[in-house]
């Protein structure tokens, strides 16, 4: 059986349009490895028994030990759907393989959801009914449409709201068309305003792309599912009733037709379709299996045409749990809702690589690479993309896990693997390296192909010693590189680690390599010889020292208490002009610092504004929102930290001769001062420095870098030292879900660690409230646990990276919150315990 699958995967490779690239997004907990599960047993990989219990792509002993998903996993699997579903859909036969990604719901693994959404076209977005939409809902889905990624709907856990929340037919039709509408709303809130792919009410259940499902009892639905059952009974058209299943339509049994709203408020038994036709056979189902009233269930089960044998509803033997799945399953099987969402309602990797490469793709649009991708060409040159490593099993090696956009993936091709710094016509961070083998994941397991063509996702060995976390690989010599990903989380929660053996120093810093290029977002930093590793959040850290501990290390670690990240920013514009000269006296250098414009900052961080794009358009950006100088937009020298960093370096002198000689090392100095500022050596953040005049010598032996560098570093240390320095600390969003009657706890929690209460609703149809609070996070190590003892374990917190906020207090004044965290900071780094005295850092004229 494994065999032929794998057989049939290998030959619907190579049909385009048969293929379906996706991944499941969700919230964390609202059930999409358990919806995963149906889709896999469909496939014939796990047995029906396992499906719903077994949560196959969670096959990390971490994921089944806390029931979260940690790590995105990938499954390609083969189905055959028949012509009267599949219609007039473009296709080569009737045989289909799907690519599915299960991705993490918990915020600190949301990079994990972004390395997914880069290799897919498609994705299942799950939104549990009882919660509706949550923090992370939101998180993923603005990522699903930053990558152009298209979207289905699940409302998943249908069945507690029935079974447990005991609502009314047309209270649940309200939440669950209050859940659409958010979905909707959401869209229409953060797509791009040149994204086409989306209307404002893209999610409807009418056109068949939202399905309401409970992944537990392993069914699902969609409309288009029922108006068939219905229009078959019925034998008439299944289009007559599929209009009226969703929305103001109301059914009346009495007069056996269907009226508006407005006249079913004079009739009686006047019922909206959706709960006459869908909820009330739903209802008498699921009521009689929890009942176990055995008669009712085979009456019911007789109406609807299904056989089940004895033993699967045999109440002496099974719980109603048990039966109730078993009939479920049979009646509507959510598999085939799903497979239904995936085939007809998302894009085949011909349509969607049209649009998405625009995005995707830095280099023209027009070149030979952009024009293979956009054909989706196995005949072209090869463009793939990694986006993550994934670790052999036995942690030796690593896999390349990515994405073919054209060409063939073959064993024994030499590549070019273009890391991210690559630059068309250089050479640096390029690498020529041979294609060991290529093949495509099932769960944790690698199954070999002698090929793999465009189109698909791929699993590549051999190359994995060429780069670090991502990489364009390609045999075209002008290829450009694919856009760096984006993620929504930053590594803001840093620990040293050491070994407990000395012995053991070599294992960890090998070990240490290994975790960089497993976990797409983690950093390792090296800190007066501390080996520090950043993270986005407590959880993401702990995962991380338990891979490094058992899998990468192997050796036993000595963990420091965690500390926090914090960047120095400006808050005025120098008071007078900073001055400089080199040691010989025969340079000099005038400089002015000022903060950036409210929002300039997030711009550059998201990626509007780059370093990368064409300068006429961000000329007009920052001219029309910002109210920049023209002038001075055409004379921006550099972005920092990184070439990318939200500070920005721009030439404001007039006729200087041999500027073009130093603007090399001006840069540099701008670089190592962006990335350690003149308080506690943390990277800066919101400050633009000019550089208003300069002298310089004309003997090139006067003006050596070594001689230049110093000099500029003090005169950029001076300007931000007169322009009101001050520490930014990062602030966590936290969602918290929690009983009402606990919200006073929860309050009381937050306020001991300067939280502040942002955000209050009460969920429908439920005894839950939703708390939204913005929490430093220095106040959040241990809060989870804090929390969950003073609620009784009632309240859920989740916390994400929002934004940087002003740490309270004077850095120069030793007594406060922030001069102790500089000093702190400044210990830590072997500096001197004081910030530089003013005078330390300028020259006399």
């Amino acid at each position: 059986m494994a065999r032929q699958r794998s057989e049939a995967v290998a030959a619907t490779m190579s049909k385009s349009h048969n293929i379906r690239n996706m991944c499941v997004i969700a919230h964390v907990d609202h059930g999409k490895s358990t919806l995963t599960d149906a889709l896999v047993y469909k496939a014939g990989i796990i047995t029906e028994q396992q499906a719903g219990q077994r949560r196959f792509t969670d096959s990390l002993e971490a994921e089944q030990e806390k029931g979260i998903t940690i790590k995105s996993s990938s499954v390609s699997m083969y189905y055959e759907l028949d012509d009267q579903i599949l219609g007039d859909l473009k296709r080569d036969n009737n045989g289909f393989l799907v690519n599915l990604i299960d991705s993490p719901g918990h915020v600190d693994f949301s990079s994990e959801v972004t390395a997914a959404l880069r290799v897919t076209d498609g994705a299942l977005l799950v939104v549990d009914a009882v919660s509706g939409v949550s923090v992370q809902t939101e998180t993923v889905l603005r990522q699903a449409l930053s990558e152009r990624v298209q979207l289905t709907l699940v409302i998943n856990k249908v069945d507690r709201c029935i079974l447990e929340q005991k609502l009314e037919a047309e209270e649940l039709y309200q939440k669950l068309s209050g859940i659409v509408a958010r979905c909707n709303a959401l869209i229409a809130t953060y797509r791009s305003t040149d994204d086409s792919t989306y209307s404002d009410e893209h999610f409807n259940p009418i056109l068949g792309n939202v399905a309401f499902a409970s992944g537990k009892q392993g069914w699902a639905f969609t409309l288009n599912q029922f108006a068939t059952f219905i229009a078959e009974k019925a034998k008439v058209s299944k289009d007559k009733y599929l209009n009226r299943l969703w929305g103001e339509s109301y059914y009346s049994s009495e007069n056996k037709k269907w009226v508006s709203y407005e006249q079913s408020r004079t009739i009686d038994d006047a019922k909206r379709g959706f709960n006459q036709f869908i909820l009330q056979p739903l209802y008498q189902i699921l009521n009689a299996c929890a009942e176990l009233n055995m008669d009712e269930v085979q009456k019911l089960l007789s109406k609807i045409d299904i056989k089940l044998s004895a033993d699967k509803l045999d109440a002496s033997v099974l719980d109603a749990k048990k039966i109730t799945a078993n009939v479920m399953k049979r009646w509507l099987p959510a598999g085939e809702a799903m497979l239904h969402l995936i085939v007809l309602h998302l894009p085949s990797p011909v349509q969607a690589q049209v649009y998405r490469i625009k995005h995707l793709y830095e280099g023209p649009q027009d070149d030979q690479a952009a024009c293979s991708m956009k054909a989706c060409d196995p005949n072209g040159e090869v463009m793939i993309y990694i986006s993550k490593k994934i670790p052999a099993q036995d942690g030796s090696r690593f896999l390349c896990f990515g994405r073919i956009f054209s060409g063939t993936a073959v064993s024994g091709t030499n590549v070019r693997v273009l890391g991210p710094d690559y630059r068309p016509g250089s050479t640096s961070d390029l690498q020529i390296k041979n294609i060991t083998s290529v093949g495509v994941m099932v769960g944790d397991r690698c199954m070999p192909m002698n090929s793999v063509p465009a189109g698909n996702v791929v699993a590549l060995s051999g190359i994995d010693k060429c780069l670090v976390k991502t990489a364009t690989i390609t045999t075209s010599p002008d290829a450009h590189n694919f856009r760096v990903m984006k993620f929504s989380v930053s590594p803001v929660v840093r620990v040293a680690v050491d070994a407990k053996d000395p012995t053991d120093h070599a294992k960890l810093v090998e070990g240490l390599k290994k975790l960089v290029q497993a976990d797409s977002l983690v950093q390792v930093l090296n800190e007066n010889g501390q080996h520090v590793i950043a993270a986005a959040g407590e959880l993401h850290l702990e995962i991380c020292l338990a891979d490094l501990e058992k899998t990468h290390a192997r050796c036993p670690l000595k963990v420091a208490t965690p500390i926090v990240t914090y960047r120095e920013t400006i808050t005025a514009e120098s008071r007078q002009i900073a001055f400089t000269k080199t040691t010989n006296k025969h340079n000099k250098f005038f400089m002015r610092a000022s903060p950036l414009e409210p929002g300039l900052a997030e711009a550059i961080e998201s990626g509007r504004i780059s370093s990368k794009q064409d300068p006429k358009e961000r000329s007009k950006i920052l001219v029309e929102e910002f109210g920049w100088d023209l002038a001075a937009t055409k004379k921006i020298w550099a972005f920092g930290p990184y070439d990318n960093g939200p500070n920005m370096l721009v030439d404001g002198t007039r006729s200087v001769d041999g500027l073009g000689t130093i603007q090399d090392a001006v840069v540099a100095a701008f670089q190592w001062t962006s990335q350690e500022g003149v308080l506690a050596s943390e990277n800066l953040r919101g400050a633009r420095i000019e550089l208003l005049d300069a002298e310089i010598h004309r003997d090139a032996a006067h003006r050596r870098p070594d001689q230049l560098i110093p000099a500029i570093r003090r005169c950029l240390l001076a300007s931000l030292h007169m322009a009101a320095p001050r520490l930014l600390e990062p602030i966590f969003l936290v969602d918290i879900e929690c009983p009402t009657r606990m919200i006073g706890r929860v309050y009381a929690t937050l306020n001991k660690r300067r939280g502040q209460i942002s955000e209050e609703e009460e969920l429908s149809g439920t005894t839950l409230s939703r708390i939204k609070a913005f929490l430093p996070v220095n106040e959040s190590f241990g809060f989870t646990e804090e929390l969950r003892h003073s609620t009784g374990g009632t309240a859920f917190p989740q916390c994400q990276f929002d934004h940087w906020a002003l740490l309270p207090g004077e850095p120069l004044e030793l007594n406060t919150k922030c001069g102790l965290i500089v000093t702190e900071t400044r210990q830590r780094k072997n500096l001197p315990e004081q910030i530089p005295a003013l005078e330390s850092l300028i020259d006399r004229q």
